[in-house]
């Protein structure tokens, strides 16, 4: 079962307090009580584990602090639905929005390889107005040999272009609990001029120790990418490790499934199941149209597929696109073949801003519908 509070209450608050005891004190059940910063108001939802079948919903909505109580299913306990449209789905870091039901782009450098292409990079962002971008510094790589990034070394300078930018949260990949550390003390001792979004790649999907590692810290958000080859449901499961244990901000990417079926594509775009996620959980969603399709190669009409992958996820919900661009993709040091081009930016963000509306006008068609329907 979960009890939500009343927004904004305060954890000194004597309703929260007397509230805190009844449900500390009921036989058979656990607590676990987790907070969500939104744009405009604190919620904390407490959920109760355990032997909860006998509780009486109505007395536990009778309690002081508590607003309402949800009897939730054993799926997603944490980041589900639960059949209840009225919980907030999403956060805000560093003043970014991350919900439902809007959309942010996060366009950069795959792999950091030099302090000029990321300088090149950031001041193309800013000149389009856009305040958040991705960079790899920690690479995870099938060959053992080939390059793994510049790890903490490169730290320093990317949050200070960040900074200098006016860029307000970068996706960063980590592939050990050991970089949290590391981003975290470059962030304060440069004075935090940037804020993170941890990234888990697609082969650390089920590296459940690494979740835990990451869910157990709040400060950063979480962007999870599905493995590549588990079933979505093993994937939102993962994303619940990260929630189970303290961190629910936490933002769902697809990124395509390998598979021979996919060809000509690096993998098969599976950006289909966007208006699934939302609907199975609050957690927002990211396409990653870069690794899903793999390359540059364009249709007949002139559009990159890469482009038209992103179009098919933005028109269908989703709020969050994860891509790559380099200004020389021939030097970069990792995936330059598929990276979009400088001077691609501004017809790509304009592209997505149409695909964006459009999905805005839809949305409006089946409300208006179902207004009808209940009239």
């Amino acid at each position: 079962m979960l009890a939500i509070l009343h927004p904004n209450t305060s954890l000194d608050d004597d309703a929260y307090r007397q509230t805190m005891h009844y449900l500390e004190n009921l036989p058979g059940v656990s607590v676990r009580v987790h907070e969500i910063q939104g744009a405009s108001q604190r919620l904390t939802e407490i959920y109760l584990l355990g032997d909860t079948k006998s509780l009486d919903k109505e007395e536990i909505e009778a309690l002081p602090a508590v607003e309402r109580a949800i009897r939730i299913s054993d799926d997603y306990r944490i980041l589900g639905r639960h059949r209840d449209d009225r919980r907030q789905s999403g956060f805000t870091y560093n003043g970014v929005e991350f919900s439902q039901s809007n959309l942010n782009v996060f366009a950069g450098l795959c792999a950091v390889d030099v302090p000029e292409h990321v300088e090149m990079m950031m001041q193309a962002l800013e000149d389009n107005g856009e305040v958040c971008t991705r960079m790899g510094a920690y690479k995870p790589r099938t060959n053992p040999y080939s390059f793994q990034g510049h790890g903490k070394g490169c730290l320093p300078w990317v949050f200070e272009k960040a900074g200098k930018h006016g860029i307000k949260v970068v996706a960063m990949e980590i592939t050990h609990e050991s970089h949290i550390e590391e981003i975290d003390t470059c962030l304060e001792k440069l004075g935090r001029p940037t804020g993170v979004m941890l990234q888990v790649g697609t082969r650390n999907t089920q590296n459940f120790e690494l979740l835990k590692a990451i869910g157990r810290q709040s400060t950063y958000p979480v962007l999870l990418k599905r493995g590549f080859g588990i079933t979505l449901n093993e994937s939102l499961n993962a994303a619940e490790y990260l929630a189970s244990e303290g961190n629910a901000n936490v933002i769902f990417c697809l990124r395509g499934m390998k598979t021979e079926a996919g060809q000509p594509h690096r993998n098969m775009v599976d950006f289909a199941h966007v208006p699934a996620v939302k609907r199975l959980t609050r957690m927002p969603v990211c396409v990653d149209p870069s690794h899903s399709v793999g390359s540059r190669e364009k249709s007949p009409d002139g559009v990159l597929d890469v482009m038209h992958a992103t179009a098919q996820g933005v028109i269908a919900g989703a709020n969050m696109v994860l891509v790559d661009f380099h200004p020389k993709p021939e030097k970069a040091l990792v995936d330059g073949p598929q990276a979009l081009l400088m001077n691609e930016l501004p017809a790509y963000l304009e592209d997505i801003r149409l695909c964006h509306d459009t999905w805005k006008k839809r949305q409006a068609i089946y409300q208006r519908l179902k207004g009808e329907a209940t009239e």
